[in-house]
């Protein structure tokens, strides 16, 4: 990506609000906590539930904002490898990742033209 289109980005980016995922996840679990805790075991079990529920929401929703970051990283890659950010999708001349499985096309295999045939027509019944 070039220097003045990253910063136009970063221009249109919101400020950036600490944590809010982990925290209402982190809220959610200590209520939950709290009731569960309370039901079992009085007041003592709210403000351990409590305590334990706000870190597990904690911990889950820091965890879930880590791989949505890790998959917005990836895309962005790929994107800049295959040129949609860069508006080169489409240009001959890029880079192409190489080919995950060995299957070449019929030309590079030896097929002789007309040996292939083409699916024109009506569907054939089944032989039999």
């Amino acid at each position: 990506m070039n220097a003045k289109r990253k910063a136009d980005d970063d221009a249109l980016k919101p400020p950036a609000m600490g944590h809010p995922l982990e925290a209402t996840v982190g809220t959610l679990g200590a209520i939950s906590g709290a009731g569960l805790g309370a039901l079992a075991a009085g007041p003592p079990g709210a403000i351990v539930g409590g305590i334990i529920g706000a870190a597990v929401g904690a911990t889950t929703g820091w965890a879930a904002d880590e791989q949505t970051a890790a998959e917005g990283q990836a895309d962005e890659a790929l994107d800049e490898a295959i040129g949609v950010s860069a508006g080169t999708i489409g240009a001959p001349n890029l880079e192409h990742p190489p080919p995950r499985v060995g299957a070449p096309s019929a030309e590079a295999a030896g097929v002789e033209e007309g040996a292939v045939t083409e699916a024109e027509g009506p569907i054939e019944p089944p032989p039999g």
